[in-house]
């Protein structure tokens, strides 16, 4: 028989064996898997196996037959140390020297629970995709930390990931701010002004809205609706008049519209270095927006699509309980689903590794992306079935919602400032940080501002709905950033206290139960980041997070560490703290947030 193994996932499946061999031995049948369970904190054990999922294929008395298996068990696996049974479910408690033998595994490993990349088949993760008429705003770092964090969680999982980006950077929203520009700019540029460029072209968006809104309100007079007044005000048609010279090439408008959005490609690049984010690759809408035409052509004579009699292309999706979806327009332009079919299959061209695609985008999106993976099935594209869209919930305020063209948005740079300013007031209301100097306050108020604001959003589900607060956030108790960072912090004053050597072996053979709630908890982190990838979920990286610092923090006030009886267990409790702090370190970084070593 196989020597059992620690941790739970080599554990399970060592078990599994030994379960389906006692069961052949006495039943004579042959058991496919084997069901286990943590089991719960009312009852002795450390695992659970559960019986009656084994009643489909034997008759007998559930509790009568986990008697056996414990029985069995206990005398081929010199892991375990008892069991017990509740009804049908087997209770396994682990031997110490279990513990001890798994913890010694892992605990000079800075990589714990990180996986080197290990897959031939690249994944591509879109997220941020702004438009380049407004600076990025809370909605977008929504978007932007679910993206980022998905990516570096299936990194550590061993895929191989390419961060992307597809920037709107064309049509009439891009020419509103253009236009406004021309009017009231003045030829000011973000160096002659000390604006960041996205925020400039920003203000003249909500400028242009401004004067729109003012014609509309001059042209509705007796015999002119408000509907008719919105489609002739005078500065809209000169908006829609500069997309045509664009999209006809006119050397002036393309000059403007470039100068423009270079301003907000450098705003862009500041605001993802104050957040920490990066990318591999940039998409370009003014380069993509024609790349579906030839694929609706193709779809054409393939009888995936079917052009109406006023020219226009359409795809057919009610037999699989959608509506009928424009592909092409009857003057023969693309509209959005058309760029994404052909933004996606260039994707493949650029990168033929990639074997499956995410999308970071809003769920009022939902629909979009339900057709746009299904037509591209019927394209005949094998690699759509990996398409996911990671589709998220807004982001609401206690002061309500965010209108970009009144400018009432809560932008993301500003953002970043309060977080901070939030940070720097509470941990002054608390005295901490005291006796540092001021660089590292600042660089240690950043660094708790943003772990804050990331963590708040990160550990929410992403489909629901967030009601942000940056006070709350900020708060040094209960499952926030600051005080899983404040953990982190607290392990690393335990290790520089320590004057004596911990790297050495401890002798320690029996171990407290808080001991082993944290090594239990501290096993299951490799299985979990698996799980969060296979999920494209943050929130369970973030709340695994917050439970391990709550069984450290219940460790740390329950038992000695420094003050230990014996230096063998001074030792080991150093050497578990220790194993700790890289466990949320590596936890955190898969959030990206950084942790200070010092609070």
């Amino acid at each position: 028989m196989p020597e059992i193994l620690i941790p739970l996932m080599l554990l399970k499946a060592s078990l599994s064996e030994l379960v389906q061999s006692a069961m052949a031995q006495r039943f004579k049948v042959d058991i496919p898997s084997i069901e286990f369970q943590e089991t719960p904190k009312e009852f002795e054990g450390d695992i659970t196996i559960v019986v009656f999922p084994m009643l489909r294929y034997i008759k007998g008395n559930p509790a009568e037959i986990a008697r056996y298996l414990g029985e069995y068990v206990l005398t081929h696996a010199p892991e375990i140390a008892e069991f017990n049974v509740i009804k049908g479910f087997l209770n396994l408690s682990l031997k110490d020297s279990a513990y001890i033998r798994f913890f010694n595994s892992i605990r000079e490993n800075h990589e714990f629970g990180i996986q080197k990349t290990s897959s031939e088949d690249a994944i591509m993760v879109e997220y941020s995709s702004p438009n380049t008429n407004k600076p990025l705003h809370l909605g977008h770092i929504r978007n932007i930390l679910l993206g980022y964090s998905v990516s570096e969680i299936l990194k550590a999982s061993g895929k191989k990931v390419y961060k992307t980006q597809i920037i709107n950077d064309r049509g009439i929203h891009i020419c509103k701010s253009m236009l406004a520009w021309q009017r009231f700019g003045n030829g000011e540029t973000p160096e002659s002004t000390g604006v960041k460029g996205d925020k400039l072209v920003g203000n003249y968006y909500v400028k242009y809205d401004q004067l729109y809104k003012q014609q509309v309100s001059e042209l509705k007079t007796p015999g002119h609706s408000e509907e008719d007044a919105k489609k002739n005000a005078p500065i809209l048609l000169e908006a829609q008049d500069m997309l045509r010279q664009w999209e006809s090439g006119d050397p002036k408008t393309v000059e403007l519209w470039t100068m423009m959005n270079n301003w907000v490609y450098d705003g862009f690049e500041r605001t993802y270095k104050h957040l920490g984010v990066d990318f591999d690759t940039y998409y370009y809408e003014s380069q993509t927006y024609l790349l579906g035409k030839a694929f609706v052509s193709e779809g054409l004579k393939k009888g995936v699509f079917l052009k109406k009699e006023d020219g226009s292309v359409w795809c057919d999706l009610t037999d699989e309980g959608l509506d009928e979806k424009i592909v092409l327009r009857a003057d023969g332009t693309a509209v959005y689903m058309t760029q994404d079919i052909g933004t996606a299959i260039q994707r493949k061209k650029d990168y033929p590794d990639v074997e499956g695609m995410v999308y970071t985008v809003g769920n009022e999106q939902d629909y979009h992306f339900k057709v746009l993976f299904l037509i591209l099935k019927k394209l005949g594209f094998s690699w759509a079935e990996n398409l996911y869209h990671l589709s998220y919930g807004m982001v609401d305020l206690p002061s309500g919602k965010m209108k970009s063209r009144e400018g009432t948005v809560v932008d993301a740079d500003d953002l970043i400032v309060e977080m901070t300013d939030t940070a720097r007031d509470i941990s002054k209301e608390l005295g901490k940080l005291e006796g540092y100097s001021e660089e590292e306050r600042e660089r240690i108020f950043k660094m708790i501002g943003l772990g804050a604001l990331k963590y708040f959003i990160l550990k929410v589900d992403p489909k629901k709905r967030i009601l942000f607060d940056p006070k709350e956030s900020v708060d040094f108790q209960g499952n926030t950033g600051p005080f899983i960072q404040y953990t982190y912090a607290r392990i690393q004053a335990i290790l520089r206290k320590a004057e004596f050597d911990f790297a050495v072996d401890s002798r320690v053979q029996q171990l407290d139960e808080k001991e082993k709630d944290l090594i239990k908890q501290l096993e299951i982190f490799p299985e979990l980041v698996q799980q969060a990838a296979h999920n494209y979920s943050p929130a369970l990286i973030a709340n695994y997070s917050y439970d391990l610092v709550k069984f450290f923090n219940s460790f740390y006030q329950s038992i000695p560490i420094l003050g230990a009886e014996s230096e063998d267990q001074r030792i080991f409790r150093v050497q578990l703290s220790k194993a700790v702090g890289l466990t949320i370190k590596n936890a955190l970084k898969l959030l990206g947030i950084t942790v200070p070593e010092r609070m």
